[in-house]
């Protein structure tokens, strides 16, 4: 059985003031083919189409929080979807205000879309399951920001063991069966005997998982809610130089994100959220390796597999 898709896509990695090659934030996982923006900055519709994303595909939102370079783009995105004659659902996991905004906006330019919003909104009082299906969970938990924010954590669901075909006729098991063995249930077989679902399967790989901390202060608790990540994305708005600036306005720099990577014992740490001011990015790989190797840069339209 081929692995399902785990494929993170950057469509924006700048902070505050985007740049001619950094919009601000927001990102599209697809796990299994369900389609996550998380965060929506300024001209993601466009970053979309222009990396060729499903853009009509996408069923669920995540905002982390109410900085304009998280949301500005929410708006037009969601009149390109109503304009282009969309009709299933779509869900937004958001600040309460959002709607507000939202529904401001539909008011004075008269806009009723073709199709229903369903709100479902964050809290920021621990790790909550905000959304599941068959395949995937994923949880908001509280970051430490100037304002209500929250990070998110996506989780594949634990999959199906697998079955040793050549032993269920060693042990006489009914094909009707099977599923019980991928769910780890012990089986009855055709002579009535008790089988050990250890004897007939094996482990699939191990789920896999992304941790999303948008803005943040170096804040420690964050490894409680994600432990052992495949991938942590991980603000680094500044550099050790702007250090001050940095836990002036919550933010985190890159070697205070690489610590945190650490802690956590992820496997890899992405960077982003880069500050306008700085034009070699290279720079936060070089201050956040010393502390964390596995690291890489949230540059604009890079994709990772997991």
């Amino acid at each position: 059985m081929s692995s399902q898709t785990f494929e993170l896509l950057i469509l924006g990695s700048s902070s505050a003031s985007p740049t001619s090659e950094r919009n601000p934030s927001a990102q599209l996982l697809n796990i299994a083919e369900r389609f996550f923006l998380i965060d929506c900055g300024e001209a993601t519709q466009i970053q979309l189409r222009k990396f060729k994303a499903k853009f009509q595909s996408i069923d669920h939102i995540f905002i982390s929080h109410l900085h304009g370079d998280h949301f500005f783009g929410l708006p037009g995105l969601l009149s390109s979807m109503h304009l282009l004659g969309r009709k299933q659902d779509i869900n937004i996991y958001c600040p309460k205000e959002l709607k507000d905004i939202i529904d401001l906006i539909n008011k004075f330019s008269d806009t009723r879309f073709n199709y229903k919003v369903n709100w479902i909104f964050t809290n920021d009082d621990g790790f909550n399951l905000i959304f599941e299906d068959d395949k995937v969970e994923v949880f908001s938990f509280p970051l430490k920001h100037r304002i209500f924010c929250t990070g998110f954590l996506f989780k594949e669901k634990p999959l199906l063991k697998k079955i040793d075909k050549y032993k269920l006729e060693k042990y006489n098991i009914s094909n009707a069966d099977i599923m019980l063995l991928k769910k780890g249930k012990n089986v009855i077989n055709k002579d009535g005997e008790l089988i050990k679902n250890e004897l007939i399967t094996f482990d699939s790989r191990k789920p896999r998982s992304y941790g999303y901390c948008s803005d943040t202060i170096f804040h420690e608790e964050l490894t409680n809610y994600i432990n052992n990540v495949d991938l942590l994305y991980h603000e680094s708005t500044f550099l050790n130089d702007k250090k001050e600036r940095a836990e002036m306005t919550f933010h985190s720099t890159a070697e205070q994100a690489a610590k945190i990577a650490t802690q956590a014992k992820v496997k890899q740490l992405l960077l982003g959220h880069f500050s306008a001011r700085y034009g070699n990015l290279e720079q936060f790989i070089l201050e956040a390796k010393p502390i964390f190797d596995n690291c890489v840069l949230a540059t604009d339209g890079k994709r990772i597999s997991i």
